[in-house]
């Protein structure tokens, strides 16, 4: 009798994550530390279950739609968290052993006001300066004081501080640079 594909599948997968050993710590997240917000598109996938795997957008609420569970809120949750959550929900009513990865597909905006060409939002990408952001959007007018770039930071909306060109910006936060009077 022959052996089924998935069954071929899941031995590779299992020789191979064998043979490489453990992965290292934060390996599922993009950024180290990095918790999902409103805004951010996750990647779902549960080997073998096609109907199971999707894209989903972190809602205004925090929260994803997934097959079979639901409303799950993912908003504070790191990509590995979640994970753990969605394979624990669907072992046992749903499935034997689910093998579930997720992944950040889209991380939220950032945003780049005050004294550059183009202020907006703007789709971040991982190892994001402010000075690539300013390039992003423009570069400097000619009004911008490079001395006074100010960055207001999601996790911390109420407080500005002074950063340099070779500061990182993370996924939600805001880099302000301001007019320069000479």
């Amino acid at each position: 009798m022959p052996v089924p594909v998935s069954r071929i599948l899941l031995l590779l997968l299992l020789v191979m994550t064998t043979a490489l050993g453990p992965a290292p710590a934060g390996a599922a997240d993009s950024l180290s530390g990095y918790l999902l917000s409103s805004g951010d598109k996750v990647r779902i996938a549960v080997f073998g279950e096609p109907d199971l795997s999707v894209s989903e957008r972190v809602s205004d609420r925090g929260t994803i739609s997934y097959p079979l569970l639901g409303e799950i809120k993912a908003a504070g949750l790191s990509a590995s968290d979640l994970e753990r959550l969605i394979t624990s929900r669907l072992k046992g009513p749903y499935l034997v052993d689910p093998k579930v990865t997720v992944s950040v597909e889209e991380y939220r905006e950032f945003f780049v006001m005050g004294q550059v060409n183009r202020p907006g939002s703007y789709p971040y990408a991982p190892g994001l300066t402010v000075r690539k952001a300013v390039s992003i959007a423009g570069g400097f007018t000619e009004r911008a004081s490079r001395g006074k770039i100010f960055l207001v930071s999601e996790k911390s909306p109420q407080e500005e501080r002074k950063v340099s060109e070779n500061d990182a910006i993370g996924p939600g936060d805001t880099v302000v640079v301001k007019e320069s009077f000479f």
